[in-house]
Order: C-alpha cells, then structure tokens, then sequence
C-alpha cells in the first residue's frame, strides 16, 4: 500500500497515530563545488610543492642559504596546504548522501552523485538513500476478539530527509524496525482475524484497508526519523496452532451453514415456480394438503445431501 494512497483518506481524515515530536532541523543542500576542478588544483598545488623543496634545496648548495630556506618554506606550506585542501574531497555514489558538519553544526547534505569538494574542516557522514525493505518477524498476538494471531509484514521505505535520519533518532534503521513492530501489533489488536457480524473490518477479508490503515499508522510513526513508507504489506496472517483447529472448525461449519442457506433459496424457487406452472396449465387440480405433500416431496428431493429412494404408491393420498 502506498503511503500517498494512504495520505488521500476519503474525507481528509488524518490517521490515528502518535504525536512524534517535531523535527529540530530539515535537510538543506551543503554548498559543494566540482570535485575534478579541485583535485586538479590540489595536484597543481602539490607538484609546485614538491619543486619548490626541491628548488629550495638545489639554491642553498649552491651558496644562497637564505633563498633556499625561503624556497623550502615556500614548497613545504604548499604540500601542506595541498594535502590538506584534497581532504575535502568526497566520492558520492548514486544512492547516497553526505551529511555535513562544521564543528558539530549542520551545514547540508551533499545529493550530487560523483567527486565534490567541501570545507576540509567539515565531517562527512555516508546515509544511504537507496529503497530498502523491512520484514517483521511472526509475531504472536491478540486480535480485537482475544484470539492468538500469527501475523507478520514487510515495509519498503527510504530516507527521504538526511538531516532528520542523522540528528532525530540515534539509530534511523533499528528506529524504523521498531516502529514497523509496534504498528502490526496495533493494528492485529484493533480488528478481528475474522468479523462475526457482516459488513465489520476483518485482517483476513479486508486486507486492502487494513494494510492502508498500516500504512498510514507507520506514516506518522517513522516521519520523525526523516522515513518515507513507500509500501506495506502482510506477508504472514494465521490463527496460532493451539487454535487453529477449533477455528478451522469454525469456518467449514459456517461454510456449510452458508451453501444449505442458499440451496434452500434455490428449492425455494424451483417450487414454488413448479406450483405456478401447475396452476397456470391447470392439467392437475391440487388442494392444500396435496399441495402440501408435493412441497414437502420437492424440497426433500432438492435439499437431501443423498440420492432420494423413489417409493411406489398403490393407494391414494388419503389412504
């Protein structure tokens, strides 16, 4: 279930759910720069670097002690500057950001996938931005009857605000696997496996608005993490073993209820349609008690679960 088609709920009605907190920051872009223009820069820096020192050595053998040293100085603070400028650089992959700091404060996500430079005295941290599912484990509960349940469910989602990801919750992925389990044992407890009364919500019979209420219940759970829920579904729903023979029973027995109900619809209309046949041709004059015997032998007849015996009749009705 998407979580836009969640988000859409005739009426605007917002999802019941926890009030998370609101986020401190949001995710803005870290100004960055073409990685090739600085490294090739950097390269520079540190090739004029190196002949600097060595210049610098080459002048002070050959008589000039003062120019070499400033030669020398010259090319060291350029290797070092050099090398330190290069630490700015970042390979980004598609499907991944960086999260950067400049002594403990947010400064911006860097999105852009290749070879981007940043100040070399902010911190990267790598978050994935990439769809990635989680499934539960089976899960033992109580439906809103107090039956045990088995039930389990898998959730794709993705990291839709880095800066939410790094700074909301300590751990974003064991935050979103918690969440998801917290979210099915809501949901198992608030409906029945299955509806006694017609026309009531059931996790077995109406899994399409049951997985929409899921849906949009891990919505509101994970959005404090910076996590979008991008599908849920139920991958494991059943009755716990020290039931599920008593319910099995249960519902061949409904089963059977249900196709007697409408084979006595059926023997109920071809009857009562014989009878007006009869009275419309009107080829057998029929009073209420022959009436009678021949409803009786038509429903036995169309409702016996068995073959019928044909008995022979050397009398009359009334004999």
């Amino acid at each position: 279930m998407s979580v836009n088609d969640a988000a859409g709920a005739p009426g605007g009605a917002q999802p019941e759910g926890p009030e998370m907190p609101k986020p401190e920051v949001r995710e803005v872009t870290a100004h960055s720069i073409a990685g090739g223009l600085a490294l090739l820069l950097g390269l520079i820096g540190f090739l004029i670097g190196v002949g600097a020192v060595v210049g610098g050595g080459g002048v002070s053998s050959g008589g000039s002690s003062v120019g070499g040293a400033v030669l020398i100085v010259i090319g060291v603070v350029l290797l070092i500057g050099s090398v330190f400028a290069m630490a700015g650089l970042n390979m980004v992959a598609p499907g991944e950001a960086r999260v950067v700091q400049l002594f403990g404060r947010y400064t911006g996500t860097i999105r852009t996938d290749g070879l981007r430079w940043v100040n070399p005295l902010t911190s990267r941290t790598k978050i994935s931005t990439r769809v990635r599912n989680h499934e539960t484990a089976v899960l033992k509960v109580n439906d809103a009857y107090g039956n045990p349940i088995e039930l389990a469910a898998v959730v794709v989602w993705q990291v839709e605000d880095t800066a939410q990801a790094t700074f909301s919750v300590d751990d974003y992925i064991e935050f979103v696997s918690t969440q998801t389990e917290a979210a099915v044992r809501h949901i198992a407890i608030e409906y029945p496996y299955d509806a006694h009364e017609e026309g009531g919500l059931s996790l077995r019979g109406n899994a399409e608005e049951i997985t929409e209420k899921l849906a949009a219940e891990l919505t509101l759970r994970v959005q404090a993490a910076g996590v979008t829920i991008i599908e849920s579904r139920f991958t494991h729903l059943a009755y716990a073993p020290e039931i599920a023979s008593a319910m099995l029973q249960r519902q061949q027995a409904g089963a059977v209820i249900a196709a007697r109900k409408k084979i006595v619809e059926g023997a109920c209309g071809m009857v009562e349609d014989a009878l007006t046949r009869i009275t419309e041709q009107d080829f057998v004059r029929l009073d209420e008690e022959r009436k009678a015997a021949m409803v009786s032998n038509l429903l036995i007849v169309l409702c016996g679960d068995r073959s019928p015996q044909p008995v022979l009749n050397t009398g009359s009705l009334y004999q």
